[in-house]
């Protein structure tokens, strides 16, 4: 055998490809390693195999069958590469390492896609079906079976929590916001001196040695101005109807509940009303005080504002992606803290040091945090050589431990905003790709009555026709049994001819067939010759010839064949 019969073309996408079947067989059980002439792809005219995939993937596939290396190739999406090795029947974690970061990014995109549809960013009015989806009523839509109960849940819906479906529910956002901002504008000013007014008590008194006795005026306390608590009545009302609007009309009441902002709402709306409560019935200062304290989280009012802003989503979610490294970042400088606060109490005691400000670890802690963090309050510092320097090195520590982590945090942000921006850009609707199915073989049929035979009359008893389609090789086996000899495997092969350049004509068919040498063909139960293209009709049966092939012209060749027997 020469070197060419060692060899195989593979037509991947119109890029041919040679090389030798031994190369094929190193990675075993898979599409390539089980290539034969019996497979539909084999094109024995040009002796080829053809398969129409993607032809820069299968380079890369190739040198992996040559070399044993598999790299990524980086002009290609990471999906269409897996699909690739999926199809050939190769695992995607033999991807080499110098490739495996840029292979696997596309998961960190995907991933990136995933939170960002559960966001929800989208500034576009979103669509009757999108809305009817959130609350299972996508049939009843379609079929237009609709409630007026169901259809006035869904406006009122999009109304409160839908900004971008219509011009009203962007006045109810506009109107929530302003009540927030007013909120917490209040909160806070209600605390400025120069806004209260103060608490007098009249307080009696008697003077010593005489009859006489009197009452003088007092301050006693400063108290926030009444208007500051009309202002807020106003507001938690409209916070109480919003909250319990939305509760009424959310499609999922789970869900509601177990969202984090209502929750921080509910509490807010709640410390007002507890806060009046004590006030009216209340005398109880420590009562008053626990209320006060908790109402600070009216200024967690503030995250509702990612209702209304995709950066502040943008913004949380990148914490939390970076998750991980906070904690990382957390954990080294509490190790840190304590490893100076140490030093510094024992380095400032080396040395002769009246003025001592670390007394402790305990006080030490503090001096460190402030250190680390680069902030510097002054309130302590180290006077001994030792101190200072170990507090230069706390202060370098503390640069590199805060610096470290930060790019993964700006990356992550990075990441969120660009995908998101990408997204608000692309088009909604679409154009899809039509899936089609594959070509199948046609099934045999029987051939028409009064069909012309080429090469002679018939011979031989009844005989029958299947349906051939032209175009591909098909090799037909048959096992047979002669009369009073041994059986023998007779094999056909029906061949498309490149001497008919007419397309209106029907193409020249050969067909070989194996004879033994000392018998006649027995009947051949008909050839199937699996191709695409025109429908040719085939008629074999028992003759001098050994087959005859009925309604299209036929050239018979005919070669002897080896007895199996």
């Amino acid at each position: 055998m020469t070197d060419a019969d060692h060899r195989v073309i593979v037509n991947v996408g119109g890029i041919r490809h040679e090389t030798y079947k031994a190369t094929l067989k190193k990675i075993p059980a898979t599409r390539l390693s089980k290539l034969t002439e019996s497979l539909v792809n084999y094109d024995p005219v040009l002796n080829e195999y053809f398969f129409d995939r993607h032809p820069g993937v299968f380079s890369q596939i190739l040198n992996y069958y040559r070399t044993g290396q598999l790299h990524y190739p980086t002009d290609v999406c990471g999906p269409l590469f897996e699909n690739e090795l999926q199809y050939w029947g190769l695992d995607f974690n033999q991807v080499e390492p110098c490739c495996w970061m840029t292979y696997t990014g596309h998961r960190n995109t995907e991933e990136v896609l995933g939170i960002l549809d559960q966001l929800d960013l989208d500034t576009e009015k979103p669509s009757e079906e999108e809305i009817m989806k959130k609350f299972n009523l996508e049939e009843d839509f379609k079929t237009g079976s609709l409630s007026k109960g169901q259809q006035w849940r869904v406006k009122v819906y999009t109304l409160f929590d839908e900004p971008n479906s219509s011009k009203w529910a962007k006045f109810v956002s506009v109107a929530s916001i302003f009540f927030i901002v007013i909120s917490i504008a209040t909160f806070c000013l209600k605390t400025h001196p120069d806004l209260q007014k103060p608490s007098i008590v009249r307080i009696a008194f008697t003077e010593e040695g005489n009859v006489t006795s009197g009452w003088s005026l007092q301050k006693q306390s400063l108290e926030p101005h009444s208007a500051f608590f009309w202002i807020e009545t106003v507001c938690n009302c409209w916070f109480t109807f919003e909250l319990i609007v939305r509760f009424i009309v959310c499609p999922k009441k789970s869900s509601f509940c177990k969202d984090i902002i209502n929750i921080i709402d509910f509490i807010a709306t709640l410390t007002f009303y507890a806060d009046v409560i004590i006030k009216v019935f209340g005398n109880n200062s420590t009562e008053t005080d626990i209320v006060e304290f908790v109402s600070m989280i009216r200024i967690m009012r503030l995250l509702k504002f990612t209702r209304h802003s995709s950066g502040l989503r943008i913004l949380i979610h990148t914490f939390k992606a970076s998750i991980r490294e906070l904690t990382l970042l957390i954990f080294f400088l509490v190790l840190f803290i304590i490893i100076f606060a140490s030093l510094i109490f024992y380095a400032e005691r080396l040395q002769y040091n009246p003025n001592n400000d670390f007394i402790s670890i305990p006080n030490g802690l503090w001096w460190a945090i402030v250190t680390m963090t680069t902030v510097g309050y002054g309130d302590m510092s180290p006077k001994t050589y030792f101190g200072m320097f170990v507090g230069s090195a706390c202060a370098l520590m503390g640069v590199l431990t805060i610096a470290l982590p930060v790019p993964v945090i700006v990356s992550h942000f990075t990441m969120f905003y660009t995908h998101t921006q990408a997204r608000s850009k692309l088009p909604k609707q679409r154009r899809r790709v039509v899936a089609v199915e594959k070509l199948r073989p046609t099934k045999p049929a029987l051939a028409r009555p009064g069909a012309s035979n080429v090469g002679g009359p018939p011979s031989g008893g009844g005989s029958y026709g299947r349906t051939a389609r032209r175009g591909t090789t098909t090799r037909i086996s048959q096992t047979v049994k002669m009369d009073g000899g041994n059986p023998f495997r007779q094999n056909c092969k029906v061949l498309p001819s490149l001497d008919n350049a007419d397309a209106d004509k029907p193409d020249i068919v050969d067909l070989e067939v194996e004879k033994p040498k000392h018998s006649s063909i027995p009947t051949i139960d008909g050839m199937l010759a699996k191709s695409e293209g025109n429908e040719v009709s085939e008629k074999a049966q028992n003759g001098d010839n050994g087959a005859v092939i009925t309604s299209t012209p036929v050239t018979i060749i005919e070669k002897n064949c080896i007895s199996t027997s």
